[in-house]
């Protein structure tokens, strides 16, 4: 993989009196691998930039570069590709659709991107294992636990073995022991598909773990995460 860059993303929000832009010029340069979390006031716009870094949403000008591609020159359809093939995502609220169960879930990215049903669920099954879930394969999400969901989602988030992870405060749901597992798990994850994870969070101590810290300053500026 190439990397991920920002280069002068803007984004702004308009209403019928005003533009409110939450991004103004933002450059930035991700390392192709590692661990990276983005700290930062509530309302400084972090989950905007997330969802702007993976395709969620599109900038108001600027463009975002993932593995050499523009996202913002991908119409919906590509974009919906490129997504499900090389970027996982991980939500504070999971996301789960209730009415599959967990395999049909962590399947679901292979099978929007053109994989089999039957090799995708196959290949569902094995990432399910890999976060611990062997025993809940066939369970619905209203018949799973806080950190059972979580775990679902991770595994949906990585089974196409995307090249970028973004999560967004993915343990800030949790308790504070199974906050511990999931941040263990993610880290495993990173390391073992040697992928470039990204997180939201307000935890310190998640963002203590992380290779690279970043805090977000107001207009999505990015800079190296100082505690004094």
């Amino acid at each position: 993989m190439s990397g991920l860059s920002l280069r002068a993303v803007t984004k702004e929000y308009r209403d019928a009196e005003r533009a409110l832009r939450v991004l103004d010029q933002v450059d930035f340069e991700f390392p192709a691998s590692g661990s990276v979390s983005i700290m930062g006031r509530s309302g400084v716009g972090k989950s905007t930039l997330l969802h702007i870094m993976g395709g969620l949403d599109k900038p108001s000008s600027g463009s975002v570069v993932l593995d050499g591609t523009q996202l913002e020159k991908l119409n919906s359809d590509q974009l919906s590709l490129l997504r499900s093939r090389k970027v996982g995502f991980i939500f504070q609220f999971h996301h789960l659709l209730p009415e599959f169960d967990a395999v049909e879930n962590v399947a679901m990215p292979l099978v929007i991107s053109g994989v089999p049903e039957t090799t995708a669920s196959e290949q569902a099954v094995q990432t399910l294992k890999r976060v611990g879930l062997a025993s809940r394969l066939c369970h619905r999400p209203g018949e799973l636990s806080g950190g059972e969901q979580q775990r679902v989602a991770i595994a949906r988030a990585i089974v196409a073995r995307p090249a970028l992870i973004l999560a967004d405060e993915p343990t800030g749901n949790l308790d504070a022991e199974t906050s511990k597992a999931v941040q263990a798990l993610l880290f495993e994850v990173q390391r073992e598909m040697q992928s470039l994870l990204i997180v939201v969070t307000h935890s310190a101590e998640l963002s203590a773990a992380m290779d690279l810290r970043l805090e977000m300053k107001p207009g999505g500026q990015l800079v190296a995460y100082s505690t004094t």
